[in-house]
């Protein structure tokens, strides 16, 4: 069951490491027997791109929270481009953004605690989760 709200965002930075949140963001999760199980928190917009931040626990996501999670940005805040940071030791993060179809930008040297930070990026027309039909 999709989920909306700050309880997501809360969640996300706190699975994250984020130190609790976000600042000003908004939340969508998936909620399975009552508890969240993947969410996104997308923040820094202006306007042509935001910020995501992607938890999936175990492998728990489906294909309508996916197609959910990329028409918020792509289709209804209307972004160019959505970017992901991860630093480079997160190896199971950098994984999942490019099994989601992240593209990694670029990287700022010795910029996180674990090495590099790297700028993954995804335009709407990359997207491929927003040309699949109800499945």
């Amino acid at each position: 069951m999709i989920s909306i709200g700050s309880h997501v965002v809360e969640w996300v930075a706190k699975q994250t490491n984020e130190f609790g949140n976000f600042g000003c963001a908004v939340g969508i999760g998936w909620e399975k027997d009552g508890e969240l199980v993947a969410g996104v928190a997308y923040n820094e917009y202006n306007g042509k791109n935001m910020c995501t931040h992607i938890v999936i626990k175990n492998g728990q996501m489906t294909k309508q929270f996916l197609r959910v999670i990329f028409d918020y940005p792509f289709n209804q805040a209307n972004v160019h481009r959505i970017t992901g940071l991860v630093g480079e030791g997160n190896i199971k993060s950098r994984r999942l953004c490019e099994k989601l179809g992240f593209i990694e930008e670029t990287r700022l040297e010795d910029c996180h605690p674990t090495g590099d930070l790297i700028i993954y990026r995804m335009r709407k027309q990359e997207c491929k989760w927003l040309r699949m039909k109800n499945e």
